[in-house]
């Protein structure tokens, strides 16, 4: 029996479920304090960072001649960003971990079904069936899946899971939530979530851009963001998609059922015939011996 992820291969669809939880991230309320790095941190048990999380010196960094910012690593799950835009007075900080799309990519180009969508809206991640092929972290449009490359044993795929085992399947918010100080983070029905953020919008609109980061980006995400600056200005990818990934190969995917029927029989005709000229070659060759005898 197909797993539901190959069941969704197989269709070229992934439907989202409705009543999925997710988080609302307001920008415009985010402080930089760094403390949902270290309620991360101490949640998923991960090792300590190479510089404490009071280091604020950690926002200087930049990576590739400066044209990147942090990322999300086998050892932080989610890290925090600071920027700055010239439509604000202020720095602008941005959290970064997976999204948890709707339509996962990393689920739909994961051959084994490494990957599963949760009800609550979380998109998590079993090691024990995963083959190492890595194309979850060139599927996903946001380049969160990290490989753990330092564990030349045991390597696997290291991203934030929601605290789907120990927070979310129980009710309750994720710790990096739990712990913010400032509200940034608003943990709850994606549906409600939505609307949340439109009434702010609504009240203050010369306060937000007038867009909702995740709710139709590849096909919607469960993470929601808001911003008082364009977002390109923050990092966000502003280029994609509306339609989740799948979208863009469902047609071949949808031929996948037939092609893993018609090859094994193509395979085991081009054996047969193959098995037998040798069969027949064998006997031409004891036919000819046996002459030879007589």
């Amino acid at each position: 029996m197909l797993s539901p992820a190959k069941k969704a291969l197989a269709a070229g669809n992934l439907a989202g479920f409705p009543d999925g939880m997710g988080v609302l991230v307001d920008l415009t309320r985010c402080v930089g304090c760094r403390s949902c790095e270290a309620a991360c941190n101490r949640e998923q048990g991960l090792p300590a960072p190479d510089q404490p999380f009071d280091d604020y010196s950690v926002f200087e960094q930049s990576f590739h001649g400066g044209t990147q910012k942090r990322r999300p690593t086998e050892k932080a799950y989610t890290v925090v960003n600071r920027y700055e835009s010239e439509a604000s007075d202020k720095p602008i900080y941005r959290k970064i971990q997976c999204n948890h799309c709707n339509e996962p990519a990393c689920l739909t180009s994961c051959f084994v079904g490494a990957y599963t969508k949760t009800p609550e809206g979380a998109v998590t991640y079993n090691s024990k069936v995963c083959v190492g092929c890595r194309n979850c972290m060139v599927a996903c449009p946001f380049h969160v899946p990290a490989y753990s490359y330092s564990d030349p044993i045991d390597p696997v795929i290291k991203k934030c899971i929601f605290c789907y085992d120990s927070r979310v399947k129980h009710g309750m918010p994720p710790a990096c939530v739990e712990i913010c100080p400032s509200q940034a983070l608003i943990f709850g029905k994606r549906d409600e979530l939505l609307k949340i953020a439109r009434q702010r919008m609504t009240k203050d609109p010369a306060k937000y851009v007038d867009h909702i980061y995740g709710e139709h980006e590849v096909g919607g995400t469960s993470w929601l963001y808001l911003s008082g600056v364009p977002f390109e200005e923050v990092g966000f990818d502003t280029s994609l998609q509306q339609e989740p990934i799948i979208s863009n190969v469902k047609d071949f995917l949808g031929t996948v059922p037939m092609v893993l029927a018609i090859w094994p029989a193509l395979f085991t005709g081009f054996h047969l015939l193959a098995t037998k000229g040798k069969g027949d070659h064998h006997d031409h060759g004891q036919a000819e011996e046996e002459g030879e005898d007589s």
